[in-house]
């Protein structure tokens, strides 16, 4: 099997959120959470191979050392393009980690230019004259101001970037990219004439990531959100470079059991808990009580739960609750209480018979996923644009999996992703 495409992703919701978009085309895509330790020839290998790593806020010099891990390893399965994915909310700060990242895999692959662009029209993210939009709003006016860990203050994207790289950041915006491929090609040229390597890419609508994936199919390079990747297999396949190999994903037996685990406090997770806890036996994590009581609580209150019971366990709370606790044990603490608490408890639910599990926020997926010893994910249905079911195994059992982005998804999210699994 040839590797026509090697992705990175910042954070493992991110990473199902892309593999979702590819698997759409009917390739086959193969999705690892951190980069192997099996050498790529001892593995089986598909078209699109997704790597998810948890780096999207570490320091710095730890986002590159493993984005080039994943870079080397996808080199030596035979990728020529690689796709640098992270949040259509463009979640960073002024120091990183988007565009160190993206430098430092340009230097790798010796790339003079590449591309920018989080837009994901399905999911209201769409960005004009280098503005990015969360629905009608401009990014800083919208809910992602009070992100806990990169609150966003700025909407304009170059601002955003050039504190991030060395080397200059220009724009194509949304009348070039209104004109067609030749038209933006001709843009990005002008612009590497210039010695812009970092261009951000206007979108509003499905239409122009099109027009951008066909003028940027053949860069070493992409970086943006999952939704400009999404028309890359069809191009490949127009360019007789790719074949619709995938064979439908066989959903494995599973018991009833079922849990939500939420550690998102996006605007939206916060709508989803309310839904889903008003139906739902239901226990909050108080990061502040687990400081000072530890897990056992709620260890206790799980231990009672029927497996088969609707339940959510989580940590999701308004952004001033949010603030309270980050001032008294600080954002780093607050958060690793809180991510330790849900893998522990996905754990226990696993031993007493949960197999399907619904998790919330990017860094909470990330934590539920090592401790459940998730290696290798197969893609299954989507339940909204950029969250699909997955299939996977953990300690020998098979388990159904979907990491949702904060954002993400409708306010029945959580209920209307464990009905699609009964029905099926």
């Amino acid at each position: 099997m040839t590797v026509v495409l090697g992705c990175i992703a910042d954070d493992f919701t991110g990473a199902t959120d892309l593999a979702g978009l590819l698997a759409r085309s009917g390739v086959r895509v193969s999705l690892r959470l951190g980069v192997p330790e099996t050498a790529p020839g001892e593995l089986e290998l598909s078209s699109f191979e997704v790597i998810a790593l948890k780096c999207r806020t570490a320091p710095i010099e730890e986002a590159i050392a493993e984005t080039e891990a994943a870079l080397t390893w996808l080199q030596a399965a035979g990728a020529a393009r690689f796709f640098w994915k992270y949040c259509s909310t463009f979640d960073s700060t002024a120091k990183g980690n988007i565009g160190p990242v993206a430098e430092a895999l340009m230097a790798k692959l010796n790339s003079d230019q590449t591309i920018y662009c989080p837009a994901f029209p399905e999911n209201g993210r769409s960005i004009f004259m280098g503005n990015l939009f969360v629905g009608e709003q401009p990014l800083h006016e919208s809910p992602m101001k009070d992100h806990p860990l990169t609150p966003m203050r700025d909407s304009n994207l170059m601002r955003l970037l050039e504190p991030q790289v060395t080397r200059k950041v220009g724009l194509a915006n949304r009348l070039v990219v209104d004109q067609g491929v030749t038209a933006l090609q001709n843009r990005l040229e002008a612009l590497r004439r210039e010695g812009v390597a970092h261009v951000v890419v206007d979108a509003v609508a499905n239409a122009d990531l099109t027009v951008i994936a066909e003028a940027c199919r053949n860069m070493p390079l992409m970086t943006g959100g999952s939704a400009v990747a999404m028309p890359l297999p069809a191009l490949y396949m127009a360019d007789d470079v790719l074949s619709a190999d995938a064979p439908k994903p066989v959903r494995p037996s599973l018991a009833p059991g079922q849990i939500v685990l939420s550690g998102s406090c996006s605007a939206m997770t916060r709508k989803q808990v309310a839904a889903f806890a008003a139906d739902a036996n239901a226990f909050k994590l108080d990061p502040l009580a687990l400081a000072s009581e530890g897990v056992q609580a709620a260890r206790d209150w799980l231990a009672q739960q029927p497996a088969e019971a609707p339940k959510i366990i989580y940590a999701t709370a308004e952004p001033a609750e949010v603030a309270a606790a980050q001032d008294k044990l600080g954002v780093e603490k607050a958060g690793k209480l809180v991510e330790d608490a849900l893998a522990d408890l996905a754990v226990q639910a696993r031993d007493s018979g949960v197999r399907r599990f619904v998790v919330a926020g990017g860094e909470t997926s990330g934590a539920v996923t090592n401790a459940l010893g998730v290696k290798q994910m197969t893609i299954g249905p989507e339940i909204a644009p950029g969250v699909p079911w997955t299939w996977c195994d953990s300690a020998g059992q098979d388990i159904a999996l979907t990491l949702k982005s904060g954002n993400f998804g409708q306010e029945d999210f959580f209920a209307r992703a464990l009905e699609m699994l009964d029905a099926q």
